[in-house]
């Protein structure tokens, strides 16, 4: 009997193993997946760092160097607002030019491919995408103030970290200028087509910006060149026609041709296309209202409201119209996919 039970134990034994050496040679790799599973849940940092998207970066364009430079978005942000906006200027009025930079970039990102930059470019650091300066070009700009000076822009763009200007759940095209004459303009009475959230609205605080008023002399022959007409032979040199929703001068009748104020203010290189003129003799001089195009936010207006204790809320929502605040995080992805 006994030899018997001993082949039982042996075959029982046998049968089992055959079960168990499957499973020890799968335990340490179905481990390793669970612990993979285990920590996406709870956040691990491995698995973290392995699943984050890449940081979002913006390839800019340095004209003084020919270089295409890369920087993270949040450091292209502090470099725009640096550049773009006094940093004297009150902390909510810095913060709003934040959102709209970020905006700006993202909207660019994710929609633009510009052929005035190089291929490997995304923008480049000049007013014809947003001004750019990096931190050692601050340093010599500033001098002795870059630390008070830096720290002060870093706090409004770490306030606003992530948001970002929408419209419809889209990012808007944050156009922002320097003063207005007392009103912004309808973007469709500047460009070409309208826009719902780029609306005319007041702006008084512009009124105490020292760029609120200006005026160029012309020779009648530098004149009569620029705009290619002729004067000689009349003291008439224009009137006005139609005016925009802004005060400004949408259309203007002079020597029988028609311009529009556009069209004069980059002709004459006007600080405005709200504008005055007068003949004195062999000279005419031009005065102005305001600086910048005039569309959507403007700077020290955004100054003025922050200074009556307006918060960068309140006044991104005055100078968009029926905007939203979103997070950048929702665009993530198409952003590190473009890149």
């Amino acid at each position: 009997m006994k030899p018997l039970k001993t082949v039982l134990a042996i075959s029982i034994l046998l049968f089992a193993v055959s079960f168990l050496i499957p499973s020890l040679l799968v335990l340490p790799f179905s481990s390793e997946r669970a612990g993979a599973q285990l920590g996406e849940e709870a956040g691990s940092p491995e698995v973290r760092h392995d699943k984050a998207q890449p940081a979002a970066e913006v390839a800019v364009f340095r004209t003084a160097t020919n270089k295409v430079e890369k920087i993270q978005l949040e450091e292209y942000v502090e470099g725009v607002v640096a550049s773009e906006m006094p940093a004297e200027f009150e902390e909510e009025a810095l913060k709003a030019q934040a959102l709209t930079a970020r905006t700006y970039i993202v909207n660019h990102l994710l929609h633009s491919k510009d052929d005035h930059v190089p291929h490997d470019a995304d923008v480049s650091d000049t007013v014809n995408h947003q001004v750019f300066k990096n931190k050692q070009e601050l340093q010599l700009l500033w001098g002795k103030d870059y630390d008070w000076k830096m720290k002060k822009i870093k706090e409004a763009v770490e306030a606003t970290k992530g948001e970002i200007l929408t419209y419809n759940g889209k990012p808007i095209n944050a156009s922002f200028f320097s003063t207005s004459n007392g009103y912004t303009e309808n973007a469709e009475e500047y460009w070409s087509s309208p826009v719902p959230y780029l609306k005319s609205v007041e702006s008084p605080w512009d009124a105490h910006s020292p760029k609120f008023q200006d005026r160029k002399v012309f020779g009648i022959k530098e004149f009569q060149q620029k705009l290619n007409i002729n004067l000689e032979n009349s003291n008439d040199i224009g009137t006005i026609t139609k005016r925009t929703s802004g005060k400004k001068v949408a259309k203007v009748s002079i020597a029988g041709k028609t311009f529009t104020g556009r069209e004069i203010r980059e002709k004459l290189g006007l600080q405005s296309t709200d504008f005055s003129w007068e003949r004195k003799g062999d000279t005419i001089i031009v005065s102005t209202k305001g600086y910048g195009h005039g569309v959507g936010m403007s700077q020290y207006g955004a100054n003025g409201m922050a200074k009556e204790g307006k918060n960068y809320e309140d006044i991104v929502r005055h100078y968009y119209q029926g905007i939203s605040i979103s997070s950048v995080r929702q665009y993530d992805k198409i952003m590190a996919s473009s890149q």
